[in-house]
């Protein structure tokens, strides 16, 4: 993964992160020395909201087939919810 700092995408801007992420499909930013930020192209960034979405439908799915589901009125989700 490409390391971009602060100190360069301040003086350099957008066309490091561009020059970076020909390179490569990610990029990270150091402040000081320390990963701070990740920087992902648009496809990367997309695929990888795609994968999170079918994790959490397929996570619900799994609570449904093991009944691990609440039913109940908006009312009550409140009062529970809320404690």
């Amino acid at each position: 993964m490409i390391r971009i700092t602060a100190n360069d995408l301040k003086t350099k801007g957008v066309s490091i992160i561009e020059g970076a992420l020909q390179e490569d499909h990610e990029a990270v930013i150091t402040v000081r020395g320390e990963c701070k930020y990740a920087v992902l192209d648009w496809n990367a960034y997309s695929q990888l909201r795609e994968y999170e979405l079918n994790m959490a439908i397929q996570e619900a799915r799994n609570d449904i087939a093991s009944g691990d589901y609440k039913t109940e009125s908006i009312d009550e989700h409140i009062r529970r919810v809320l404690g």
